[in-house]
């Protein structure tokens, strides 16, 4: 039960490492579609001065950024699933060792 316990809490402690990796990635992946929004807004502001500008790559950045902001956030979503789901287990593992631990003790005083 220990070896099965032990072997739960380090597949949770990986699940939760590839999830925090990923939250960087994430984070990364942000500051990139940042840039690109405000370029985007550049442009949007530029176009309303009156300069011309291709409208067509200005909506196609537009797009192109809300579609990579999409997966980011249904990413990032997944992650933080994967967070709490991580987060449950472990609770779940530490009320196991923590009532394992007064069964022994409580073994340990009979004897």
């Amino acid at each position: 039960f220990v070896q099965w316990t032990e072997q739960s809490l380090q597949l949770m402690t990986q699940r939760a490492l590839e999830a925090e990796s990923n939250v960087d990635k994430l984070k990364q992946e942000i500051l990139i579609l940042q840039g690109e929004l405000e370029t985007s807004k550049t442009e949007n502001k530029n176009l309303r001065a009156g300069q011309t500008t291709n409208l067509g790559a200005v909506k196609h950045n537009i797009d192109f950024s809300l579609q990579k902001l999409h997966k980011i956030i249904m990413g990032a979503n997944w992650c933080i699933r994967q967070l709490t789901s991580g987060a449950e287990s472990l609770n779940f593992v530490a009320e196991i060792l923590k009532s394992t631990g007064k069964i022994s003790e409580a073994e340990a005083e009979e004897q």
